[in-house]
């Protein structure tokens, strides 16, 4: 917990700017703290972490996209989340956002001197702390879950390769704990094992998250519409139960509920992570992400399957993903940047209310 104010800075701060977009991050301070001025916000901000309530859910903010691969603009998504639900801040504590350096996505890939002169730039020494927002993402919220076990925490990314540290260090601290599985809403599978030679990235983490299960069957992916393989290659390779959208169009929530409750009940499982790449939604109602896909689930059904999900599972772990809000890529209908972000906002209200005891 002693590196925390290293690694993370104030909320909507993790996006890297001098001048530009500065009035979008002033906006938020204001909301949060009452103040545009960025020493103000930060002396209430630490004030805050010095007081954390595990009662209350915890929001951390990843505004990183470069694993992303395709359109980018998701590391606004955290900063434009908080925005849509910073009414409810009285509900949750923030943590504010991982530093980010904008090039990076993992140390692994780095080489020592490029480790050592990050290390100067974020925190002007070579203190051996991480400098990649993955690795910067893993160790923060293992030292949490580490002092606090029983916290539960809503990632904002980012694009999806930042759940794999979020999953990563949440299932590490229920091993021993709980019987733990994970629903992962996507238009994609995120299944490869590696993209153009990279092993972690938006399209790969959930692939490796199944080495952390104790089972593939516990995770269940929901959404599913945009896939080089069949739902029958994925189950019988992998392992990995999916609904896709077109079953959960030709069923109905409802059946889509009563088949996630069987499923997991059948293996008892006991508490559940949601990771939720916009994406899963339609784009007519969520255009403004890297990878929007026709033919996807509609945000009522959404809300449905996870309050109801929530009845019958602890859910004591969520993320947020690929929200570009400041993009809206071209040929989709009746969709815009405000209708994007509502939704989003609205899905991530949903995941707090499943958070909060």
């Amino acid at each position: 917990m002693k590196d925390i104010f290293e690694l993370l800075t104030i909320p909507g701060n993790g996006v890297f700017t001098v001048n530009t977009a500065k009035e979008k991050k002033q906006s938020l301070l204001f909301d949060y703290y009452g103040t545009e001025d960025e020493k103000k916000a930060r002396a209430k901000w630490v004030k805050g972490l010095q007081k954390l309530d595990p009662r209350k859910p915890w929001i951390i903010g990843i505004p990183s996209d470069n694993g992303g691969g395709i359109q980018r603009g998701a590391n606004w998504g955290p900063l434009v989340i908080r925005k849509e639900i910073a009414p409810l801040k009285d509900s949750y504590r923030d943590l504010g956002d991982v530093r980010v350096i904008p090039h990076l996505l993992h140390d692994k890939y780095l080489n020592d001197k490029t480790i050592k002169e990050c290390r100067k730039a974020l925190f002007g020494r070579d203190n051996k702390l991480p400098v990649s927002p993955l690795s910067i993402t893993e160790k923060v919220l293992s030292d949490l879950y580490g002092q606090y076990p029983e916290a539960r925490i809503l990632g904002l990314g980012g694009d999806h390769s930042v759940s794999y540290p979020l999953v990563k260090a949440w299932l590490k601290s229920r091993r021993d704990l709980k019987k733990a599985a994970v629903l992962h809403f996507d238009a994609h599978t995120d299944l490869l094992d590696k993209r153009l030679g990279i092993d972690l990235c938006f399209g790969t983490w959930t692939y490796h998250i199944l080495n952390e299960l104790k089972s593939p069957n516990h995770i269940i992916q929901v959404g599913i519409r945009s896939s080089g393989k069949t739902k029958k290659h994925w189950k019988k390779t992998l392992g990995v139960e999916q609904i896709w959208s077109s079953e959960v169009t030709a069923n109905g929530a409802k059946a889509t509920i009563e088949k996630i409750s069987r499923h997991f009940k059948k293996i008892g499982i006991e508490e559940i992570y949601i990771s939720f790449d916009i994406d899963a939604i339609d784009e007519k109602y969520a255009a403004a992400t890297g990878t929007p896909e026709k033919n996807g689930l509609i945000p009522t059904d959404c809300v449905a399957i996870i309050k109801m999900i929530a009845k019958s599972f602890k859910i004591t772990g969520a993320d947020l993903m690929e929200l570009a809000p400041f993009v809206i890529p071209e040929g989709v209908e009746l969709c815009d940047q405000r209708s994007s972000i509502k939704v989003a906002g609205d899905i991530a209200r949903t995941l707090l209310d499943t958070l909060t005891e």
